[in-house]
Formats: structure tokens, sequence, C-alpha cells
């Protein structure tokens, strides 16, 4: 049973940084991409960042590029989002997620979508005051 437990919210003022953390636990996450996900009431759950654990490859959405890292620690099975420089606009729940991936041959799949991931956390509240 896959279980990933997010913490690490919290309110913040504008400027200032978190740093959430995604427990990943029920199985080996070698072969899988984890993505963090933010959603706000009455808007669909959009793209933050991602990290394939095997070789550590990230992409970030443009809006968070150069402020937010997104990062692993094999050995403890745990996932982390620093979020620097924090805008009002980052208010969210923030999601970890995670996807077995696919290989074409020798290369492996990145999702297209949120709907892809197989494995959701519960959210932790990010609240940025200006």
């Amino acid at each position: 049973q896959v279980q990933l437990v997010e913490s690490g919210g919290g309110l913040v003022q504008a400027g200032g940084s978190l740093r959430l953390s995604c427990a990943a636990s029920g199985r080996t996450f070698s072969g899988y991409v984890m993505g963090w996900f933010r959603q706000t009431p009455g808007k669909e759950r959009e793209f933050v960042a991602r990290i394939v654990w095997n070789g550590g490859t990230t992409n970030y959405a443009d809006s968070v590029k150069g402020r937010f890292t997104i990062s692993r620690d094999n050995a403890k099975n745990m996932v982390y989002l620093q979020m620097n420089s924090l805008k009002p606009e980052d208010t969210a729940v923030y999601y970890c997620a995670a996807k077995r991936l696919d290989y074409s041959g020798s290369y492996y799949i990145l999702p297209r979508s949120r709907d892809e991931y197989d494995f959701w956390g519960q959210g932790t509240q990010v609240t940025v005051s200006s």
C-alpha cells in the first residue's frame, strides 16, 4: 500500500520561505517520478514540479522556476519542495504525487497530465500573506 504524507505547510509572509516534505512508503520508488501539484478553491490542480527518482531529472512550472527546488532523499524515501521568495499567488493546498514510469525501449516517458499519476497524498496548506 503506497502512502504519501505531506508536511511543512503553514502561514508565511510574502518573500519568505517554506520547505514541504513528502514521506513516501509502501514500496521502492526506483522507477517512479514524484511530483508536486497545488490547488486553490474553484481551480484545477496544477503542476508545480517533478523529479525522476532515478537520476534526479527535474522540471518546473514557469510560475515557480528560479524560486522552488524539488529534491529527494533516496535513503529516507523523502521528496522535498523548497519554496523561496514566496508570493501571495503561491497560496494553495500542495499535493505530493507518484507515478511509475512507462518506458519506450530504454527511454522513460514522463507523464503529461496530473491524471496519469497513480498515488496522491492528502495535501498540506500553504498560505502566503501580503
